[in-house]
């Protein structure tokens, strides 16, 4: 699996960032002059424009060294998108890219502490603990964050998880963010994120949300996910300004197409 390189400090990019999303319609011009429009999701394509300021001559290097690897444009990497949730379907939890566990029951339309009614009651009815986790395929070398909101009308201590490390979460009947940052093993090609709920409990959640850096940023809806497996350079050349020592600005352009 190739994938866009994270910098030193467990990021993927640094601020500014533009993304562009551009859909793409069909439109059949009839001899009579009228026209029919059709959405053509295939012909959707999404770009970011990363800007770089103050790379080290370390994270300069793997970022030369990425794009020569993937000769510019020409062959394909998975990127993970640094401005959104990574994970799908995070208000749907009942959607197939989740998996619970067989004693947990899931019921939405509960209110949120956004405003909405986008939460989620989570009752495990088991005799053991029980996990509600997405599985995305991305690099378990790099560093995550997975964060959710939560709470119980009775004080319970669950578990989040990223692959295999885990993090208590102590609720109780307020709301409240919690997260787990980490790493897992350098060789897997997929990470796993979750909860896990004690034998007889209820909590309220919301907002799952997973991003390639150290701490969590505000909650975005995720629906298709943040993970593109086509993505590729739009350039073939990679521009760079040094400004110092040990100091480096650069621009990097990269898109993705459904197509592709």
């Amino acid at each position: 699996m190739s994938v866009y390189p994270q910098l030193a400090t467990g990021v993927m990019s640094q601020f500014p960032i533009v993304k562009q999303r551009r859909p793409r319609t069909v439109m059949n011009a009839a001899a009579d002059g009228r026209s029919i429009k059709l959405a053509d999701p295939g012909g959707a394509t999404v770009g970011w424009q990363l800007q770089y300021a103050n790379l080290s001559d370390t994270e300069l290097a793997a970022l030369q060294q990425f794009f020569t690897a993937m000769e510019g444009s020409l062959n394909s990497f998975t990127f993970l998108d640094p401005v959104a949730n990574l994970l799908a379907w995070s208000e749907d939890l009942t959607n197939a890219v989740w998996q619970a566990a067989p004693f947990l029951t899931l019921s939405g339309g509960v209110a949120d502490p956004l405003g909405g009614s986008n939460a989620w009651r989570l009752a495990n009815s088991g005799e053991g603990a029980q996990t509600l986790t997405q599985t995305l395929n991305a690099p378990a070398s790099y560093t995550y964050c997975f964060s959710v909101y939560a709470f119980s009308s009775q004080p319970v201590t669950i578990q989040l998880q990223l692959g295999s490390n885990s993090a208590q979460a102590a609720l109780d009947s307020r709301w409240g963010r919690f997260q787990i940052a980490g790493t897992r093993d350098a060789a897997a090609s997929s990470v796993e994120f979750g909860i896990e709920l004690p034998a007889g409990v209820t909590v309220t959640v919301f907002g799952p949300q997973v991003e390639a850096q150290p701490a969590p940023s505000a909650y975005k809806t995720g629906t298709t996910g943040g993970v593109y497996a086509n993505a590729r350079f739009r350039d073939d050349a990679f521009t760079l300004t040094s400004t110092d020592v040990n100091h480096h600005s650069a621009t990097v352009n990269i898109f993705h197409a459904n197509s592709l």
